[in-house]
């Protein structure tokens, strides 16, 4: 194993760790934060050193140039106290999201995104040289070596060589080299895409710190942080190299995202077995024979034994057993616009009991809706707290801008486990607002209309509008016709069109009446050319009409043709 880079040490004063607090915060999206489910379900309380995760496995780390292996910060990105580190923009991505996502679910864990890159450094160098992509995934797979006990562990498969593609042994796979079987139990989806794939970055992130924090442990204590180093790689060695990358990240600016470098023919080498310190075993000192001592047989009263008691076994603390939905699990509500519902969850203990206290995650997923949020904050998540009898209600939900569906999950988690209970929202669309005004809207539409017998009316448009904003979609009906003297409408007879004004049909028949085009999203619709070949001067009328209260009524003027 190449030695490790000296440490950067940097002094920061007390507002600029504010500054840099804050500028994290809002370069993390929504979808960064405990929006999807972390573990697969029950496991091992506590991983130890003897887990098969903890085996000998070797590691996928490729022999990269140092420009690959630990990039150099863009311009602009030291700082007058001194230089940062650069990791993959997307690793860096993912062990931030699983960070957030860990201290949401197991807040006592206090686990830091630099422990799971300084495990992400130490086993494929943050998934360089492979080809890292922005969704997490690699172009070539990682594989470990084969763990046929030739120089590693024996472990026979355990996946069917679904993850490693080996159905005869396992190997260690992804960025985060999971075997396949802790996968099983610590499978976790850190990018909400409804997988759980230990080659993706995100989901690989979350797993590792869920399997790091299992068995409530606080890696902010040393001793717990060194158990849990342990039960991912039983090697000092290992434990040493991780926490000395972990403390390289921490160190003065900390770590800038550079570009995924991409992937490459380069060498996996076989490094020696990482050594495991030896056990140390004092000397045993053995006394100095006596010789027998002959003594006088000794007559001893029988002894009466008490019946011994069996100890008595304390029933195992309650946990979290189930999230239950109470009321309906279905949400509906048009787009844009406030549900109504206030859906509760009740969290309940495995004796039957209320959970109270219980932190529940929701989160938004699937969503197909253009972005239904929490009303609130504008965020596509939510973290709650259940109160004395086990309940939590859910904060008020904004519907996306589109119709579609999402799903509204809503997760809780003790130290081994994770319980879901899943809501189906459905956004309608809304409906297109009513005009309550038409107008004429052309550039002449001050003047009357008039025209020259055998000529054409063109160029007159018209507005439709709804509380004085544009109506788009509106649809409209054009008429000729004629006012009687009492100023009451009389629509022209279909059948004498051609001697009022007219309109023509895409076959060249005359119309009296047209259905005009659905009004554009300025509210605007175009009236179709008006033909006065053949028709007698006069006054006649035109009426366009949205309904029986939104409509608009022009005289029309015929004028004789001039004399030849």
């Amino acid at each position: 194993m190449k030695p490790l880079k000296p440490l950067h040490r940097h002094l920061v004063n007390t507002s600029r760790k504010v500054v840099c607090t804050a500028a994290l915060a809002a370069s993390l999206t929504t979808a960064a934060v405990v929006t999807n489910s972390p573990i697969a379900g029950a496991g091992e309380a506590e991983p130890t050193p003897d887990s098969p995760q903890a085996e000998d496995r070797g590691d996928a780390r490729l022999d990269l140039p140092d420009l690959l292996a630990d990039p150099a910060p863009p311009p602009g990105a030291t700082s007058p106290e001194g230089a940062v580190s650069g990791i993959p923009a997307t690793a860096l991505d993912a062990y931030k999201r699983a960070e957030l996502s860990v201290a949401a679910a197991l807040p006592g864990c206090h686990l830091p995104w630099q422990l799971l890159a300084g495990i992400g450094r130490t086993e494929s160098v943050h998934a360089s040289g492979y080809g890292l992509k922005a969704d997490g995934y690699t172009e070539k797979p990682i594989r470990g070596p084969r763990l046929d006990g030739n120089g590693f562990a024996e472990i026979r498969d355990t996946d069917k060589g679904e993850w490693d593609a080996d159905a005869v042994y396992d190997r260690a796979v992804g960025p985060m080299q999971f075997i396949p079987s802790t996968w099983t139990t610590w499978g976790a989806d850190g990018n909400g895409d409804s997988k759980r794939d230990p080659n993706n970055i995100y989901d690989a992130s979350l797993g590792a710190g869920l399997y790091l924090c299992a068995g409530g442990r606080n890696l902010s204590d040393a001793a717990q942080l060194d158990k849990a180093i342990l039960s991912y790689n039983s090697s000092r060695e290992y434990v040493n190299t991780v926490l000395g990358y972990m403390r390289q990240y921490q160190a003065g600016d900390g770590v800038v995202g550079v570009p995924n470098p991409p992937a490459g023919n380069y060498p996996t080498p076989n490094p020696p077995v990482l050594p495991t310190p030896p056990v140390y075993r004092p000397p045993v000192t053995r006394p100095p024979v006596t010789p027998p001592v002959t003594t006088p047989p000794v007559t001893t009263p029988p002894v009466t034994t008490p019946p011994v008691t069996p100890p008595v076994t304390p029933p195992a603390a309650p946990h979290l057993d189930r999230l239950e939905a109470v009321g309906s699990t279905e949400l509906k509500a048009e787009a844009g616009t406030a549900f109504t519902q206030a859906p509760q969850v009740k969290a309940v203990l495995s004796d039957g009991k209320p959970a109270a206290d219980q932190v529940v995650v929701l989160s938004v997923d699937e969503d197909g809706t253009g972005g239904t949020v929490f009303a609130a904050d504008g965020k596509n998540f939510a973290v709650l707290h259940t109160d004395a009898n086990g309940l939590a209600t859910m904060p008020a939900l904004k519907a996306g801008a589109k119709a579609g569906t999402f799903v509204l999950r809503a997760s809780g988690y003790d130290s081994s486990r994770e319980v879901t209970v899943k809501f189906t929202g459905t956004v309608t669309p809304k409906p297109a607002p009513v005009a309550d005004l038409l107008v004429r809207s052309d550039a002449d539409a001050a003047k009357p209309l008039e025209a020259v017998a055998g000529a054409k009316i063109t160029g007159v448009e018209f507005l439709a509008t709804a509380k004085g904003a544009p109506v788009a979609g509106a649809k409209a009906t054009a008429s000729v016709g004629t006012m009687d003297k009492d100023g009451t409408w009389v629509p022209a007879d279909p059948a004498k069109a051609g001697t009022t004004p007219y309109f023509l049909d895409k076959d060249g028949k005359k119309l009296t009446e047209s259905e005009l085009a659905p009004t554009g999203p300025d509210g605007k619709i175009a009236l179709p050319e008006l033909i006065t070949t053949g028709v007698t001067p006069g006054k006649y009328a035109l009426r366009v009409r949205i309904s029986e209260k939104v409509l608009v009524t022009l005289e029309i003027t015929i004028t004789p043709a001039p004399a030849a």
